[in-house]
């Protein structure tokens, strides 16, 4: 019965597979170089190698800007960079965000300032401007990170078509419970150890890599042999490319960097972040699985003939279309 449901998750999840990791943040940077000037770094998501998102950067009227604004795109983003300056610093300024209020991107914020402190918000279609507070604040530090983390997990469809995958092999309530744990604990060894910048790796291979993870479990559900490795022992293979994908996140949090002074504060509401995602997917699959097998039970169907007309097709699906994103992931190498 448990399969029945995932069957229909796939399925869903497959047609939006292609938009996977589209959540992506702009991001805002000042890095102070003096007492009354900063470097700004100014980064939109792209659409298409010359378009971008229409974001704009509305400073007080006593910030002047200091030096010629640089910009290209790279990297599937527009980088704008220059530098501003303000008697005193930006202590009290408001800073607002043109145009945010008609997207449903998010920009998150960073002020570093020169004594190692920072300071960070969280700006969205609801809140399109905020005033600096001059101060560091541990707890919208954590607030920052930990809403970040929640939405990266929610709206990276790749890691969750991923967890989908491994609720369908699993299929039993322990087995679930296990392989899940495995994975959890697996990407949050690497989401640490890239946090804090102990092991680097290139991340595009790790992302073209991330989504043949998923084509590998798409063929393990097609052929439905159930004495491999990956049907018997579902927590190996969470646990193998769960590392994998705590670099995928680890590569989002590099996006905005983590605060000087609150790196452990900020690293750690990430990761709870996620995590907190992930439980809300896997909570809401279930919840639908009881529902729909309450559903079922009324009306005299049984699950598990259609579970075996309908997997294998979804299967091949799910493998052809994130075997297209592995391979444009793979040929997006030598953007970088």
């Amino acid at each position: 019965m448990i399969r029945f449901l995932i069957s229909m998750v796939l399925l869903i999840s497959s047609n939006g597979i292609i938009q996977a990791d589209e959540y992506r943040p702009a991001y805002l940077e000042f890095t102070q170089t003096n007492e009354s000037t900063f470097d700004m770094l100014w980064k939109v998501p792209a659409k298409g190698k010359n378009k971008r998102l229409s974001l704009y950067v509305v400073l007080p009227s006593d910030v002047k800007t200091v030096s010629k604004v640089r910009s290209a795109f790279i990297g599937g983003a527009y980088i704008e960079r220059s530098s501003v300056s303000r008697k005193g610093g930006l202590a009290e300024a408001k800073i607002l965000i043109k145009g945010l209020e008609r997207v449903s991107t998010d920009v998150l914020v960073r002020i570093q300032r020169l004594d190692g402190t920072s300071e960070t918000a969280r700006l969205n279609a609801s809140s399109t401007s905020f005033v600096v507070k001059g101060a560091p604040q541990f707890w919208d530090v954590v607030n920052t990170y930990l809403m970040f983390g929640i939405e990266h997990i929610l709206n990276g469809f790749d890691h969750l078509l991923f967890v989908a995958c491994l609720i369908f092999i699993a299929g039993t309530w322990r087995r679930i419970l296990v392989t899940i744990t495995g994975f959890t604990i697996a990407h949050s060894i690497t989401l640490t150890l890239a946090g804090l910048e102990l092991v680097r790796l290139p991340i595009p291979p790790i992302e073209a890599t991330i989504a043949l993870s998923i084509v590998f479990l798409a063929r393990e559900i097609a052929l439905d042999r159930r004495d491999t490795l990956t049907w018997r022992y579902p927590i190996a293979v969470s646990s193998s490319f769960g590392l994998l994908h705590g670099f995928g996140f680890a590569s989002a949090l590099a996006d905005i960097g983590l605060p000087q002074s609150e790196i452990p504060a900020a690293l750690l509401a990430f990761n709870i972040g996620v995590e907190i995602g992930q439980v809300l997917f896997v909570a809401c699959v279930l919840l639908i699985f009881w529902l729909t097998t309450q559903g079922l039970k009324v009306l005299t169907i049984n699950s598990e003939n259609w579970t075996k007309k309908i997997e294998k097709p979804i299967a091949y699906t799910v493998g052809s279309v994130t075997m297209f994103w592995t391979i444009e992931r793979v040929s997006g190498f030598w953007i970088y």
